[in-house]
């Protein structure tokens, strides 16, 4: 006679990921989401009254100003100004590295420290 075991969906005990592994995942998704290596990226966490909170700084894929003085509707159609795209670009690393580590952010802060001009059309 065979033992068949159900298993739930939870178990005890703990998971942990290190600061280093989820300095990798804000890393890789905030190059994604920023249009540059993740070379360019420099991340820290702090805490925030208790909370994770992520420090973003890097630089940004933007259309070159010759792309934008042939096309002035291209910045438009790539998300707007570098301020608004920031702005837009913190929703979406905090729900990818929340999503990818399973971690709960309490803010994305970024400092955007330069500009990649990018030909192939791939920004935010």
């Amino acid at each position: 006679m065979s033992k068949h075991l159900t298993r739930s969906t939870e178990f005890a005990g703990h998971n942990r990921i290190s600061t280093q592994a989820l300095t990798s995942v804000a890393k890789v998704a905030a190059a994604d989401v920023l249009a540059v290596a993740p070379a360019q990226v420099r991340v820290t966490w702090h805490d925030d009254a208790g909370a994770l909170a992520l420090s973003i700084s890097s630089a940004m894929g933007a259309p070159s100003l010759t792309d934008i003085r042939r096309n002035p509707g291209l910045a438009a159609q790539n998300g707007g100004s570098i301020l608004a795209r920031a702005t837009a670009a913190k929703v979406r690393i905090l729900d990818q590295v929340e999503f990818l580590s399973g971690s709960q952010l309490s803010r994305v802060d970024i400092r955007i420290s330069g500009l990649i001009a990018r030909t192939d059309g791939r920004v935010l």
